[in-house]
């Protein structure tokens, strides 16, 4: 299982190969309560590391999710549109938002691994 990286807005991505599978973390998905709509990407878009990819509505706000890394949206969960309460039930897991292809993995040294998300969350 590949790692997986975290922003300090909350998202996550694990690269396997030159693709990248995108998504916001439990935490995020934990703080934002019910998510009610999910405005995926179109397939195609092209994204630099840490533009506005996504986004993710709930009962208590609206966000945009950002883009992790760059690439070019190659995926998109569908199966959100009809069950965006999937993103409550396992963020990081059947929850993605995209799949990105054409990644750059040393952009991988803008984010932060697990523990150190971790640590950022004790300090919020």
């Amino acid at each position: 299982m590949s790692e997986t990286y975290f922003t300090k807005e909350h998202e996550w991505v694990r690269i396997d190969g030159s693709t990248a599978t995108v998504g916001i973390s439990e935490h995020a998905a934990h703080e934002l309560g019910d998510i009610t709509f999910i405005e995926l990407p179109q397939t195609g878009k092209t994204v630099k590391q840490f533009d506005v990819l996504a986004g993710i509505e709930s009962v208590k706000a609206a966000s945009d999710i950002y883009a992790p890394v760059s690439g070019t949206v190659s995926a998109v969960n569908d199966g959100l549109n009809d069950a965006p309460e999937v993103v409550n039930e396992s963020a990081e897991d059947a929850g993605w938002i995209a799949k990105l292809e054409g990644v750059d993995a040393a952009e991988l040294s803008n984010l932060m691994t697990r523990a150190q998300y971790d640590e950022y969350l004790k300090s919020l």
